[in-house]
């Protein structure tokens, strides 16, 4: 079962520049991401785009959503910065069908060194493959339906409100 794997941005690829300190996108850390997570999973990694999810406008989720019904496989997890992940989601919910998608992200750069980047991508490919079609949301190991979390702005943790 191949997993197509969707890249547009946010903290999970941020670089941090020292000189200005600033967070900038340079590429991908998605597939470094899945050679040291020793992935067994058929996946594809497609990067559609590199940027904060604030910055995100309805024609890029549009983007994503073309991206999503272009793929050939019916399992796709979508990295997405966490501010706007639920926003994209309730979009593709509204206009997929028959598709398994799970959006993922990470609260801390993934070049932090400790970042849940990892582990969520992880947890985003093993739910992508069990779930029955629909549109979700993998964080820190848990699962939720799209239009049943939201990201604590507090704790940085995503909470069921279901």
């Amino acid at each position: 079962m191949k997993v197509r794997i969707l890249v547009t941005g946010g903290t999970f690829d941020k670089e941090y520049d020292e000189l200005h300190g600033q967070l900038f996108f340079k590429t991908t850390h998605v597939p470094e991401m899945l050679r040291l997570g020793r992935c067994m999973v058929e996946v594809e990694v497609v990067p559609v785009m590199l940027m904060d999810s604030l910055s995100m406008t309805d024609a890029h989720r549009e983007i994503i959503l073309a991206e999503c019904r272009r793929s050939d496989t019916d399992r796709i997890v979508i990295t997405h910065g966490t501010d706007t992940m639920t926003v994209t989601a309730g979009l593709l919910a509204k206009k997929l069908r028959k598709k398994t998608v799970v959006l993922t992200g990470a609260i801390r750069p993934y070049t932090f060194g400790s970042s849940d980047g990892l582990f969520n991508l992880g947890s985003a490919i093993a739910f992508a493959q069990v779930l029955p079609p629909g549109v979700y949301v993998a964080m820190n190991g848990r699962c939720f339906d799209h239009d049943k979390v939201r990201k604590n702005m507090a704790t940085g943790v995503f909470e069921d409100v279901g």
